[in-house]
């Protein structure tokens, strides 16, 4: 299940607000930065999760996530967050994402995204959202 959708990269400013005492990212905000990655990519697509979920009555939610931490994020910094669509199953989406700050990796995370209906169970993504992250020109019908 290859995916031929660039990657996508987006500037996040780290502020007061995403730091601990000593001024350095919370850990947990990576998981934060990555979803805000992972939304604006989306709309890239032509997709929002609200017009999604008002059309297709379904949500993506994480079912799995491994963060690997290379090295901090500060006060101030300005990162770039990436997402590369892995792999786009029937009812799920693998991607890998990386956090970099001036050339350097500073975390790397593995999501799984599980496609689900308002009960929790699995659904399909529709056809056209799949071949849209497929190749990258997804538009919300």
């Amino acid at each position: 299940m290859g995916m031929t959708l660039p990657d996508f990269s987006m500037k996040i400013r780290v502020y007061y607000e995403d730091t601990d005492a000593g001024g350095v990212v919370f850990y947990a905000n990576y998981l934060k930065f990555a979803e805000r990655a992972r939304t604006e990519m989306l709309r890239e697509t032509g997709y929002s999760h609200t017009g999604l979920a008002a059309a297709h009555d379904f949500y993506f939610v994480v079912r799995h996530c491994s963060i690997d931490y290379h090295a901090p994020a500060r006060l101030d910094d300005l990162l770039d967050v990436s997402v590369r669509v892995v792999a786009v199953g029937g009812a799920s989406m693998e991607m890998a994402q990386d956090i970099w700050r001036d050339g350097h990796l500073l975390a790397r995370l593995d999501v799984k995204l599980a496609c689900v209906g308002k009960n929790g169970r699995p659904v399909r993504i529709p056809a056209a959202l799949r071949h849209g992250m497929e190749s990258g020109k997804a538009h919300e019908s």
